[in-house]
């Protein structure tokens, strides 16, 4: 195994049982960053931020300090933190705003100085109830300590953060509709162009939105410098990054590992790590970014966690949610019940997402049931293909936003990798594995 010696960024406090309150975050070294930060000017904060190379946390892997350059010619207004983690089996943000609030308001402090804007948003999935509790705790001691409000630490600059509780749903953890949710409307994602945040966001101003473990790495990235953070990891996929280890493994769990030099092997199989797979049974699949990700096999097990590898062999690093399927799991039920989630959560604004997801999901449920035709097959691969032409990854765009060009993915992958337990399932009239 090759689990690396790399620092521990930000889940360096969370072993305490205290770690969520403001006298265990000082005594070790929270708001340093942040003194440090004021004390340089903006745009040197943000070129750090620029040479760690940092990715967004959140999904789509988009550079940081790239983002935040998009604006510099024109001044952002808002701040948003999206913290609606509704990835079925992504719990990484979670386990941040309940062990480790104020790393995450440090971390919001520091980009919102970085980009100099006087109001911050730091948007949270409503059934965190724990998390929302904790972070606004933290915020309120924050406040009290000075770190947030008019003239923090005495330096001139102000700004003020407020946190919103979201209502459930999946489709505001896309940029736009969790825009729109803020706002007080209905959670639909926007058409892009033109209503890229950069340009038209939040109540119509420039703003930047990023993800909750984006933001946690900023006052280490701050304290060490981005040349430090950039050091570890390889390629584009640098410092360390939160995966989120669910399914058939003795030791789920939420790991931080440096970045394309661990492998998913190392993460599943590793005693310190996932520990292997559970009753001393086989690796069937796994699925390496959340549910909307294509599957792989055990041939691919030891692909490095980097996001340009795990893009060039098919799929994605996603939300960081690494779900392993052991050699007695149904393929067919696996891919139903993923299916199923997307339709439920569909937001309904466009008509291949709306209709295409319920099809697919009667489909399917008539297939695992035992009521299904052979015919059944190509009549999913169909729909799937009306919903994202050619069925190739990343998949084309049909809809506004990618969930529905997300919902084959986990179709065509069973089919593709298990098209025989699809078969028996018709032909034995259910499924083989009770």
């Amino acid at each position: 195994m090759a689990v690396t010696e790399a620092p521990r960024i930000v889940t360096a406090r969370i072993d305490q049982p205290d770690s969520h309150t403001l006298e265990r975050a000082l005594a070790t070294g929270a708001y340093q960053a942040l003194r440090k930060a004021l004390a340089m000017t903006p745009e040197a904060v943000a070129a750090e931020v620029d040479a760690a190379s940092l990715l967004g946390r959140g999904g789509a892997g988009f550079p940081a300090g790239r983002k935040w350059a998009m604006l510099r010619s024109s001044p952002v207004t808002y701040l948003v933190v999206n913290g609606d983690e509704s990835e079925p089996a992504t719990f990484k943000d979670h386990l941040l705003v309940e062990r480790d609030p104020h790393q995450l308001i440090e971390g919001v402090l520091i980009a919102a100085y970085a980009l100099q804007v006087s109001r911050a948003f730091i948007f949270l999935r409503g059934e965190f109830a724990l998390g929302l509790e904790r972070v606004q705790a933290a915020l309120n001691e924050a406040y009290g300590y000075g770190a947030v409000g008019a003239d923090i630490f005495g330096s001139g600059f102000s700004v003020d953060i407020v946190v919103h509780p979201g209502a459930g749903a999946y489709i505001c953890g896309e940029e736009t509709a969790l825009l729109e949710s803020l706002e007080g409307k209905r959670g639909f994602p926007r058409i892009k162009p033109p209503f890229f945040p950069a340009a038209i966001g939040l109540y119509g101003e420039p703003t930047v939105v990023n993800n909750v473990e984006t933001m946690s790495n900023l006052p280490w990235i701050v304290t060490h410098g981005g040349a430090a953070f950039a050091a570890l990891g390889e390629g584009r996929s640098t410092g360390t990054r939160l995966f989120a280890l669910a399914g058939h493994v003795r030791n789920p769990g939420v790991y931080e590992l440096e970045m394309a030099k661990t492998t998913f092997a190392d993460l599943i199989h590793a005693p310190v790590l996932g520990g292997g797979v559970r009753h001393g049974r086989e690796l069937k699949a796994f699925i390496p970014g959340g549910v909307s990700a294509p599957w792989f096999g055990p041939d691919q097990v030891d692909l490095p966690l980097g996001q340009d590898e795990v893009g060039a062999a098919g799929s994605m690093l996603g939300s960081g949610s690494v779900v392993v399927m052991d050699d007695h799991t149904c393929a067919v039920r696996a891919s139903w019940r993923i299916t199923k989630f997307f339709s439920r959560e569909s937001c309904g604004q466009c008509t291949p997402c709306r209709e295409g997801s319920g099809w697919l999901e009667r489909i399917m449920e008539r297939i695992e049931t035992g009521r299904g035709r052979s015919e059944d097959l190509d009549l999913l691969l169909d729909a799937c293909d009306n919903i994202a032409p050619g069925l190739t990854w990343p998949p084309q765009q049909t809809t506004i936003c990618v969930l529905g060009p997300s919902i084959p993915s986990s179709i065509h992958s069973a089919i593709v990798m298990f098209r025989d337990e699809f078969l028996t399932h018709v032909k034995e009239g259910g499924c083989p594995y009770g």
